[in-house]
């Protein structure tokens, strides 16, 4: 039995994720980037990160084929860059947050995080490609990261401010 893709995506949007933005520069050196919320460590040894794409999205080849590429982790106050760099049809970096970072690549300079690497395996993920990244540097701030869930931005609760269930 398989489940049915609008279960599965009501399911799945209970999840709680990162708000990233993925980053690269073309081999002619135009800017590239799109939202990704499927965003996640994989490896320490050694230190990989994947991320996946759609196979139709407009920068995927630009993606599956750069030598490095940035990940930027939002923080509060970011999330209308997580949906201009969800759309299609516009320039992305024409509101000119996005500067040179680690290699070099397109980054916020206020973001949560930031991790730069070099494109270690593409594989395949149904209809997205999972992005491997072998991580060569990374930031981090002090800024409160943006997640993501039930089709809404969210921030996470510090844990020093949970209280204890009874």
């Amino acid at each position: 039995m398989t489940v049915d893709s609008a279960e599965f995506t009501r399911a799945m949007a209970r999840v709680p994720a990162p708000v990233t933005v993925a980053t690269t520069v073309t081999a002619s050196g135009e800017h590239r980037g799109f939202t990704g919320s499927s965003f996640s460590a994989l490896s320490l040894d050694p230190p990989l990160v994947l991320i996946c794409l759609d196979k139709k999205a407009s920068t995927h080849d630009a993606f599956t084929t750069a030598e490095h590429f940035l990940v930027n982790v939002l923080a509060r106050g970011q999330a209308e860059v997580a949906l201009r760099f969800a759309k299609s049809g516009v320039d992305r970096f024409a509101d000119g947050d996005m500067v040179p970072c680690e290699r070099g690549l397109p980054g916020l300079a206020a973001a949560a995080a930031r991790v730069a690497c070099s494109l270690h395996a593409v594989m395949d993920g149904g209809d997205h490609s999972i992005l491997v990244g072998r991580v060569e540097t990374a930031y981090v701030s002090t800024r409160t990261p943006l997640v993501y869930s039930d089709r809404a931005f969210a921030l996470p609760v510090p844990a020093d401010r949970l209280t204890a269930v009874r």
